[in-house]
């Protein structure tokens, strides 16, 4: 038996358990809600026929932070495993791989769970924190004529909406943006005086957000299986997430399908420009998702100044609504240190060496942006390095998005067609042609087959008959004459390997070149490396905050990042268990004094593992190749 063929049957015995995790860990968060109020389930007011039901028994509240803990554990163990099962061998031979070993699951299949259980949580009470609460409370005083920017919940006394906030947020304003604000205004207005009802109209928004980010994101990476099963798992079916965004109901989802929906209407920058806009006015972090655009669209000043431009203009006006006072929370939040931050760890550093006389915030928020332009600047230096011509790709960079729903890929070996059809992993050896547009046509099939990039460098003898003879990579479709990137989110159609067009409406290119290529990299993969820097880096961290970064990538292809990410996000779940002061057993109180400390430990291994693994990648990425054989040889043996 080859070692291809044994590592196939490891993957096929853990793919059970894996798959048996991740639906046990929904089902978990599921029945935490159901259970009702508890240490994870705030007690919500109201007329007990109005939504969110649940059977009120009021369990243990041990059993049900067990629950949580379980729940957070098989998600994220079984997550960080189905990504590892889906990437494919990186040493394929002929017929070593076969579907009759290990069938990976459908990702309908894992859409349609996903979506259910975003559904069912709907009508459930949330869990994990108590922001919803805040949320209505915000609402209510917009009701009221009062401003939430202004005033906090210990100004409502006597309020039946006002008095369900928990502490520590009681005298706080909100940080929201404006067009979070009107959402809680609505559901405040339908509600009237029923926190329940009020918690039940914000919930309906949150899961539709988070259903209609998957369903796109689905749609977006349909014609590849092995993207689309990855995507499902990293969204719709990520048991994390629905744990996060939909139980926790969190103001985070709204903002996230702003920007998703934003990248995916890049064809069109006046509604790409107003989603993005709508996304920094809803949470104003998110903010530097709209970087991508901006440097994807450096050389076409038109469009980035239309796209800006009704960017802009959303939120001028919507904080023009609100008032300049919706300014001053949101810069006092900004310079907060949250608890399983690895920064409190530098903050406790710095007042046993210099003093405790200072918080020392300045310099932390100096300090973590140095972290985050360190770690952006190696992930999309890692990025441009990875399809330099005349080198080997890396198989570890975050590649580009696929193409969009229209797009047909031939076969690009005899080993796929040997394949069984439906064989999401079957792993080929493609050759990609040495020049000229039909090279990036074969890259992207290469990233079609087998949802990653391909392990065999530029260069490589090719079986394609369309090779073309240009040697500019920048010649032909898929180029401007002045050197920037034109693909399907820039012009109305696109040129496919056989010469055929598609539908440019969110259709990408599949290159991944350094910018004295064809202009550099991709709107997707810019925002997507700037939000995984961010969480990594910023000092005002929680475990909902992962959400963005995840959400931008799964629209581009499969990498290492995508499992730091995830590991980030099980780490800071287990620090917030639960994210909330009362209703607590005082003997729980070492979760939230001893262990979350600790975590940060591990939150700041994460982060140096993360800087030094794209260090890593980018120097192989660079290594100086031989004749095209010889790396051919290399990577297949």
């Amino acid at each position: 038996m080859t070692s291809e063929k044994r590592h196939e049957k490891a993957r096929g015995r853990l793919a059970g358990p894996a798959t048996a995790a991740i639906g046990a860990s929904i089902l978990l968060t599921i029945v935490i809600g159901l259970l009702g109020p508890s240490p994870m389930v705030p007690a919500l007011t109201g007329p007990s026929w109005q939504p969110p039901y649940s059977l009120d028994v009021h369990p243990n509240p041990y059993l049900v932070i067990a629950f949580a803990a379980a729940a957070i554990i098989l998600g994220g163990l079984g997550l960080l495993t189905a990504l590892t099962l889906t990437r494919p061998p990186k040493l394929p031979e002929p017929g070593a791989l076969s579907s009759k070993l290990w069938t990976p699951p459908d990702a309908r299949l894992l859409v349609l769970i996903g979506c259910t259980a975003a559904a069912i949580l709907a009508f459930l009470p949330p869990s994990g924190s108590g922001d919803h609460l805040n949320y209505a409370a915000y609402g209510r005083m917009v009701t009221l004529g009062l401003s939430p920017y202004t005033h906090g919940a210990v100004d409502l006394p006597g309020d039946p909406i006002a008095d369900a906030v928990e502490e520590p947020w009681r005298e706080e304003p909100s940080v929201y943006g404006p067009v979070a604000t009107a959402v809680q205004a609505v559901a405040s207005w339908i509600g009237g005086d029923s926190l329940r009802l009020t918690i039940f109209v914000l919930a309906l928004f949150n899961a539709a957000a988070f259903i209609a980010t998957g369903l796109l994101i689905d749609r977006f990476t349909r014609d590849d299986p092995a993207r689309r099963l990855r995507a499902a798992l990293l969204w719709t079916a990520n048991p994390l997430l629905l744990y996060q965004l939909v139980a926790g109901m969190h103001v985070d989802t709204l903002a996230i399908a702003c920007m998703v929906a934003a990248l995916l209407a890049r064809s069109r920058p006046t509604g790409s420009g107003v989603l993005l806009g709508l996304g920094v006015a809803i949470k104003v972090n998110a903010g530097l998702v709209a970087l991508g655009p901006a440097w994807e669209l450096r050389r076409r000043p038109a469009r980035l100044a239309l796209m800006a431009g009704c960017a802009l203009a959303v939120v001028v006006i919507g904080y023009a609504i609100v008032g300049s006072e919706a300014i001053a929370p949101m810069t006092r939040t900004s310079k907060s240190i949250s608890h399983a931050s690895f920064w409190k760890l530098v903050q406790g550093w710095l007042q046993s060496i210099v003093g405790t006389g200072s918080a020392y915030r300045g310099e932390i928020q100096i300090g973590s942006l140095l972290v985050l332009a360190l770690l952006a600047w190696s992930l999309l230096r890692l990025a441009s390095r990875s399809r330099r011509p005349g080198l080997p790709p890396s198989s570890e960079a975050i590649p580009l998005p696929p193409n969009g729903p229209g797009h047909h890929t031939p076969p690009t070996t005899s080993h796929q067609a040997a394949s069984e059809p439906g064989n999401a992993t079957s792993s080929a050896v493609t050759h990609p042609p040495t020049s000229g547009p039909a090279k990036a046509a074969s890259s992207g099939a290469s990233h079609h087959a087998t949802g990653r990039m391909s392990d065999v460098p530029p260069g490589a003898p090719s079986d394609d008959p369309r090779s073309g003879p240009s040697d500019d990579p920048r010649s032909g479709p898929g180029s401007d004459a002045d050197g920037g990137t034109s693909n399907g989110a820039d012009s109305g159609t696109s040129s496919d390997a056989d010469g055929g067009t598609s539908n440019g409406a969110g259709r990408w290119s599949n290159r991944w070149t350094a910018p004295h290529a064809n202009g550099g990299l991709e709107a997707p993969v810019v925002a997507a490396g700037l939000m995984a820097a961010y969480v990594f880096a910023t000092p005002y961290i929680l475990p909902w905050y992962d959400g963005l970064a995840l959400g931008l990538l799964a629209l581009v292809a499969a990498s290492t990042v995508d499992r730091f990410v995830v590991a980030h996000l099980l780490v800071l779940s287990l620090a917030y268990l639960p994210a909330r002061v009362e209703g607590q057993p005082e003997d729980l109180n070492w979760l939230r004094e001893v262990v979350r400390p600790q975590l940060a430990w591990l939150l700041l291994a994460l982060t140096v593992a993360l800087a030094l693994w794209a260090w890593r990648a980018a120097r192989r990425a660079r290594l100086p190749s031989t004749s095209a054989p010889d790396r051919a040889r290399r990577v297949a043996g």
